[in-house]
Formats: C-alpha cells, sequence, structure tokens
C-alpha cells in the first residue's frame, strides 16, 4: 500500500476556553507542515527569513508547494490523508496558498479517518485517544497548542519533530484500522470502546454517506461543519 499523512502546525498564539470553537480564531497561519511516506520518504516544509532561519508562516508559494505535491501523490494513486485534515489542514493550506479550489480538489479524494469515525460515532476523536486504544507505543510529543509557543520561542526543531511525529502516527493508525476492521480509543473514563470500520473511505464517500445518529446529544456538531468550506469553494452541493 502507497500511503502518505501529512499534518500541520499553526503559529497564531490564543487561549481557548473549555469547549470553545477553535474557528472562533481562524483564520490561522502555518508555521510548519510535514509529510510522511509509510515506510518511505519523509520531508519538512517551511519557509526561511532573511537570516536562513525558520520563518514565522509559510509563504504563499511554500504553501502551493505543498498542495501541489500533495496533488501529485495523489495523481500517483497514494493514500493520502490527514488526522482532522478534511476540517483543518487541507482548509488552511489553501488559505495560505491562496488556492482554495485547488485545496477542495484535494481534501475530495483525500482520506480523513477522524471524519469517517465522527460520521459513525457523531463526535469527534483525538489522534492520541485512537492510537492508545489501537495498541500503537508511540506517543504524541506535546500538546498541539503548546506548537505555536514553541515555534515563536524558537524551538524549530522540536515543532517539526512534533510534526513529523503525527504524521507518522496516523500513517500507523490507519494500518492497523486497516487490519483489525475496526477503529477502538481510549473513552474519557479510560475504557477502551470500539466501532467497525471494514474499511477506509474517501472524504467524498464520507459526506455522501448517511448522517451519524446524533439525537442523544444536546449539542451535537453538524456534519456539514466539516465541508461546508468545500460547498463554499465549489458552489454546489456535494
Amino acid at each position: 500500500m502507497k500511503l502518505l499523512s501529512f499534518d500541520i502546525e499553526i503559529s497564531d498564539v490564543f487561549e481557548m476556553r473549555k469547549n470553545e470553537d477553535m474557528e472562533k480564531y481562524a483564520p490561522f497561519h502555518i508555521s510548519v507542515a510535514t509529510t510522511a511516506i509509510h515506510n518511505g520518504e519523509e520531508r519538512m516544509w517551511y519557509s526561511e527569513d532573511d537570516e536562513g532561519r525558520p520563518a514565522l508562516n509559510l509563504t504563499k508559494q511554500r504553501a502551493h508547494e505543498l498542495l501541489e505535491y500533495l496533488d501529485e501523490m495523489q495523481q500517483k494513486e497514494f493514500i493520502v490523508c490527514a488526522w482532522n485534515g478534511l476540517n483543518f489542514d487541507l482548509k488552511w493550506i489553501g488559505h495560505q496558498a491562496d488556492d482554495m479550489a485547488l485545496a477542495a480538489r484535494i481534501a475530495l479524494k483525500s482520506y480523513d479517518p477522524m471524519f469517517q469515525f465522527f460520521n459513525q460515532a457523531g463526535f469527534p476523536v483525538s489522534l492520541g485517544k485512537v492510537a492508545e486504544g489501537m495498541g500503537i507505543p508511540q506517543k504524541k510529543l506535546m500538546d498541539g497548542e503548546d506548537a505555536p509557543k514553541e515555534w515563536r520561542a524558537g524551538n524549530y526543531q522540536k515543532v517539526m519533530d512534533y510534526c513529523l511525529g503525527d504524521c507518522q502516527m496516523t500513517n500507523l493508525i490507519v494500518l492497523a484500522i486497516q487490519k483489525a476492521r475496526e477503529v477502538r480509543w481510549v473513552t474519557g473514563r479510560g475504557r477502551i470502546s470500539s466501532k467497525p470500520m471494514p474499511r477506509i473511505k474517501t472524504v467524498e464517500e464520507v459526506i455522501r454517506d448517511p448522517e451519524p445518529d446524533q439525537s442523544w446529544m444536546d449539542t451535537p456538531i453538524p456534519k456539514s461543519k466539516f465541508y461546508k468550506w468545500i460547498q463554499e469553494v465549489i458552489g454546489t452541493e456535494i
């Protein structure tokens, strides 16, 4: 299987309250991105300032090069995936690259196991909780909210290693789900729960699947929240 995962970190620093929607603080700017082919090439994507140090944000050109690379890999029939890549990574890469149309096209053909899980369970789940549930020994190297602060503090390699680690974990999770034909995660109560997932689907397939049962929830997240930006870009229903 040709498998490639990607991940981004943002440079924006803000303090979120519990259960607050992160989108309140958008638009976001990308400090660094990573791509990792399982058992293959791993790449860092960042820009440099006039002194050759990593810049605060990716330039428009560098962000577009990342989009072009993901597009190229999809054309080479790689499974291109990211954890919550639909609602977050690809939307903000497209924003940084000023090419939302290309980002939307890549997003529809991409694989987002988190979005697929949401469409079965009715709620999101973190990369770390699924990695733990699937028995993957690799751990997250920091909390995501700390990455912008570390980047601004000049701890570039630390953030790069964290971002790359998430790509590696995503690859391992995808392989584990495919082998087990289910997704397992650690619940808030510390127990392992599971949902069947016979195969990983493209984002476009999951969008067209029936809505999740959220009748038991007081404040459910609408499924459309994840892909509304694509509809706005292409101007039609998916």
